[in-house]
């Protein structure tokens, strides 16, 4: 079972995303490392729509959403994590 998240900008405060997005990114690369993440990025209009993340495990998404300097300095919105069983392709 893998697990999505999802991120809505708080309104107000996407003017501040910019500034925190190195020590974000900083983050998430450090987070990678262990391969708990599969995949992140922002929609089309982060401003309106947010971005996701799908993870390994609901764990590694708790767990990176617990050190996420978007979420610590109050730029994220309720994050939400859904538990989620793909089909998945194998080519």
């Amino acid at each position: 079972m893998f697990a999505a998240s999802f991120y809505s900008v708080t309104p107000g405060r996407f003017h501040e995303v910019a500034a925190v997005y190195p020590r974000h990114r900083a983050y998430l690369n450090e987070f990678a490392l262990d391969g708990d993440v599969i995949m992140i990025g922002t929609f089309g209009n982060p401003e309106q729509e947010g971005s996701m993340a799908i993870f390994r495990s609901r764990q590694a998404a708790e767990r990176f959403i617990r050190g996420d300097p978007f979420v610590v300095e109050g730029l994220v919105a309720e994050p939400t994590i859904l538990d989620w069983d793909p089909l998945i392709f194998s080519n």
